[in-house]
Formats: structure tokens, C-alpha cells, sequence
């Protein structure tokens, strides 16, 4: 089986529509929340609890995997599948973001026009990084990156890309575009080399996302988009928007970059998806979407419900000491048919690692039949409809 995308019906008043993403491992309903993986485990869950919540595709890192266990123990297993012990769709990133955002401080590349420290030496060639581990030497080049993701086995991968950093003059925005604009050439014709040698092994094919990139400047982000759109990849990621931009300027990108899209390729956002969020970039045309934030609210004891200004309520607070009803009334989740809001407080009160397993399946349950909702208000042609309604019960 191949990789391939349809889209099955469209929204008449936004761009918003239902698609099905096929991959080796399984098909991908969409639009679809896809949960971070980020050391090849959704925290405190296994395999068979995520196919329970509906889980179809998770993020996996390639920086984290690269560091440890290493690929050298991955590869024993004959990719991340295996390792893991899940058998669905999974999606990789670069390494870039995490190289940018956890390595240790190097210098200043001068073009960046930063006066702070970096977190990395870039040059033309790639990132050279120290291990936030152990302060061991790397480098990522759009090469290596493209053979280690392939190493890994995965559905789908992330072109390698600079991640601009924000916020950015138009100067170093239109540097860093560029620079991820030859690093994504570098990394279509490395995917092509490696997906000719896999084919001749008879091996799966694993599809390839570009990133768009730009920063908040309209120009940028639009001419990105028409240079990723006609490249040689099977979809686009749209990168920059979750490391430190406003929603308004997270709304303005997707507005920008959606009528440059191609139609017959899936589009992931990366890095966002707060309840808010959602419709806003299903509305927009976005297919699927990565976050942290429903599993790391989730540990911090931030639990999702439905009429509630911010959609959440804080378990550990003591007004949930004595409340006898589950998290969200009506909720078919695990947690939620078995256990109260004041056993959840306790367990969080006293640190019991119990606690966090049961809110992350409160939090991925509730997104998931969330997004489950809008593919059936998207069928049903009541899209908007459906997110009128989401907005008043704040």
C-alpha cells in the first residue's frame, strides 16, 4: 500500500473538508488531532489505550529518537513500529524545531541579526547542535535527516527547515524562508534517493511534507507557499506559528497560505491545537494538527469540558474536593465513567502517578471526539453551525 490523499466533501462556506489520508500502516480520517509522541511514547499510555481513544496518526521526534535510544537501537527492531509496539500511522518532524529550541547555547549566526545567544551554529550546510543530554557534538543536515527519518521507519516525514524564531524583522524571516526553502530541495531529492533504494528492497513508501515558513509577514508566507506547493512532496506543513505568535497572527497565516494550496495534497499544521484553535484551522483547510498541549494540560491537572470559558477546569483546585460527578457529565471516556472529579483531585493532591494517566485520557478522549464531531458537522453541512455553538457555551 501506497500513500495517497482524497478529499470526500468540502464545506460551501469555509475551506473546511473531510479527506482520508491512506499509509502503509492504516488510513487517517480527517480533519484529525494527532497527539506528540515526543520520546516515541504518548506519556503514561500504551499502544492499545491510544487506539481505544481514537488515536489514529501520532507526532514521534526525530531529534529525541536520534539521541536516545539512538537509531542503532531502533534499527534492531526494524523501525519505529516495532520498537513501540504500534502499529498505525506514525508522522515524524526533522529534528529542527527541537534542535533550535532544546540544544545548548553556541553562538550568533551573524545574518540572524540576534543579540542573544543561539542555541545552535547554523551555516548553509545544516545545524550543528551540543546534545541537551550530555553536551555531545551533532549536526543536522536536510540529508541526514531525511535518511534517519526513513531509518525510522515512519509514514510521513518533515522536510528539514529553519524554524524562524519570533519575533523576526522581515530581514531575517525572508534568511531564514529562504534558507528552508534549499534545505527543502536538498530534502526532496535526498527523499527520492532513499525512496528509490527502499523500493528496490521492496520496502513500504514513506511520503514527504514540505514547510512553509515566513514568519507573520503576508508576502513571505504567501511566497512560500507557492514555492513549496510545486515541489515534489505528497503534503504541506505549515510551520511558525506556535513559538510565540498571537492567535490573530496564527488566523492571518492560515488565511494567507490556505488559497495557495494545492486541493489534492493533505495539509498538517504544525505545533497548534487548543480547544479555540481547532475550528479556527479547520475552518482554514487544515487536515490534521499536532499539539502538546491536551497531554500536558492534562498532567497539570487541566482537564477539558465543554461550557466553560477556557473549555477546561483545574482538577486541583480544592473546589473539587467533595464533587461526586465525573470530569464532564455525559463524557464516555475511561476516567470519566469510573471515577469522580474528587477522586481525580485526590490522586493529583497527592501526586499518584494514577493521576496523570487518567487525565490524558480524559483530555485525548475529549479532543478526539471533538474533532469527531466537526467531521460529522462537515458531512452534514453544519460546520459553522456547530462552532456558533462551541463559542456561546463559553
Amino acid at each position: 500500500m501506497t500513500f495517497s490523499f482524497k478529499v470526500r466533501k468540502q464545506d460551501t462556506k469555509t475551506r473546511a473538508r473531510l479527506g482520508v489520508i491512506t499509509t502503509p500502516h492504516g488510513a487517517i480520517e480527517t480533519p484529525a488531532f494527532v497527539p506528540v509522541g515526543t520520546q516515541a511514547s504518548v506519556k503514561s499510555l500504551s499502544p492499545d489505550e491510544l487506539q481505544t481513544l481514537g488515536v489514529q496518526l501520532f507526532f514521534v521526534n526525530t531529534y529525541h529518537a536520534y539521541l536516545r535510544p539512538g537509531l542503532s537501537v531502533i534499527n534492531k527492531f526494524g523501525g519505529l513500529h516495532a520498537f513501540m509496539g504500534w502499529q498505525g500511522p506514525i508522522i515524524t518532524d526533522s529534528g529542527g524545531f527541537q534542535v533550535f529550541s532544546l540544544a545548548r547555547p553556541k553562538y550568533v549566526p551573524q545574518d540572524r541579526g540576534e543579540d542573544r545567544p543561539s542555541l545552535v551554529k547554523i551555516s548553509e550546510d545544516g545545524v550543528e547542535f551540543r546534545s541537551h543530554w550530555d553536551g555531545s557534538l551533532h549536526t543536522f543536515t536536510a540529508e541526514s535527516s531525511m535518511q534517519w527519518q526513513w531509518q525510522l521507519g515512519s509514514d510521513i516525514h518533515i522536510a528539514f527547515d529553519d524554524c524562524t524564531s519570533y519575533p523576526a524583522t522581515h530581514k531575517q524571516a525572508k534568511i531564514s524562508m529562504e534558507r528552508t526553502h534549499r534545505w527543502a530541495l536538498r530534502s526532496v531529492s535526498e527523499h527520492q534517493k532513499q525512496a528509490n533504494t527502499h523500493k528496490k528492497r521492496h520496502k513500504p513508501y514513506q511520503a514527504l511534507y514540505g514547510v512553509i515558513q515566513g514568519s507573520v509577514y503576508e508576502d513571505l508566507r504567501v511566497a512560500s507557499a507557492k514555492f513549496v506547493r510545486e515541489l515534489a512532496v505528497d503534503g504541506i506543513a505549515i510551520g511558525g506559528v506556535s513559538v510565540g505568535e498571537t492567535k490573530t497572527e496564527m488566523r492571518d497565516v492560515l488565511s494567507w497560505v490556505s488559497p495557495h494550496l494545492p486541493e489534492d495534497k493533505p495539509r498538517h499544521l504544525l505545533g497548534v491545537g487548543e480547544i479555540d484553535d481547532i475550528f479556527t484551522l479547520i475552518a482554514y483547510g487544515m487536515d490534521t494538527f499536532d499539539c502538546v498541549q491536551p497531554t500536558r494540560l492534562a498532567r497539570m491537572g487541566r482537564l477539558y469540558v465543554k461550557k466553560n470559558k477556557k473549555h477546561e477546569i483545574d482538577i486541583t483546585k480544592k473546589i473539587w474536593e467533595k464533587d461526586t460527578k465525573p470530569i464532564e457529565p455525559g463524557c464516555r471516556c475511561y476516567t470519566c465513567t469510573h471515577f469522580s472529579r474528587s477522586y481525580l483531585h485526590h490522586l493529583f493532591r497527592v501526586r499518584e502517578l494514577l493521576a496523570y494517566r487518567l487525565a490524558t485520557i480524559h483530555n485525548i478522549h475529549f479532543i478526539n471526539t471533538l474533532v469527531l464531531d466537526i467531521r460529522e458537522a462537515i458531512k452534514n453541512g453544519v460546520f459553522l453551525e456547530m462552532k456558533k455553538i462551541w463559542a456561546y457555551n463559553k
